[in-house]
């Protein structure tokens, strides 16, 4: 009887929303596959059981993170103002503002952000902005896409950065990877020499973000939009 009462009582405790916290924070500090409905319930000293009150399984705990993620993107409101290649520039770094402050979890969002309500509304909101420049349905699904797939491969690669990584490890690593650059015959590979440094680490982070979304709006604006047309 009091192991019922505390279990339940542990239900209570441990709301849907403090479980995706709690996860959120573990990808963070040791990346996703450290996300177990074991290891967290272990974290917050109670039985796996009180978790699965609200996710029955690590699936569904995922949804619920990528559910988060999407839901803290502040979607452009008011009126239809600006060109449409701007305002969809916007759109997609309101993601990567999100996504840069959990980078383990984003490529959740590459099979999942069509899940929830949030969800919805982002991508809604992307193909009305590649609609109103005259792409074909098909095309604007293909973009959005395209979309989603460069900001998640932009947090995820950021030069000298892992997730997880203490920073001991990390020097370490650096000074490796330097040290390969610093063996290669200059005479043969001048360019890579030169451009060791922006391979090893990120020298600035904004810049590296910038061009990441201005490429990919140069690729966008490029094609032809093909319209309603079959």
């Amino acid at each position: 009887m009091m192991r019922k009462q505390a279990e339940v009582q542990a239900k209570e405790r441990l709301s849907r929303e403090r479980i995706v916290d709690a996860a959120l924070a573990l990808a963070d500090a040791e990346g996703l596959e450290a996300v177990t409905i074991r290891r967290l319930a272990q974290d917050q000293g109670v039985t796996p059981m009180a978790l699965y009150w609200h996710f029955k399984d690590k699936e569904l705990l995922l949804n619920g993170i990528a559910e988060r993620l999407v839901s803290e993107v502040a979607l452009p409101t008011g009126s239809a103002e600006g060109r449409w290649d701007e305002r969809f520039r916007d759109l997609l770094s309101a993601m990567l503002v999100v996504l840069r402050a959990h980078p383990a979890a984003a490529d959740l969002l590459r099979t999942r952000i069509m899940l929830s309500r949030p969800g919805l509304d982002l991508t809604e909101q992307a193909l009305g902005l590649l609609r109103e420049a005259g792409f074909s349905p098909e095309q604007s699904a293909q973009l959005a896409g395209q979309a989603l797939a460069s900001i998640v491969l932009l947090v995820t690669t950021v030069p000298g950065v892992q997730v997880g990584e203490e920073a001991a490890e990390r020097e370490q690593r650096l000074r490796t990877k330097r040290a390969a650059f610093q063996a290669l015959s200059p005479e043969r590979y001048p360019n890579l020499l030169a451009s060791a440094d922006g391979f090893t680490e990120c020298g600035s982070v904004p810049a590296y973000f910038d061009l990441g979304l201005d490429l990919f709006m140069a690729g966008v604006r490029g094609v032809q939009p093909a319209g309603d047309t079959p």
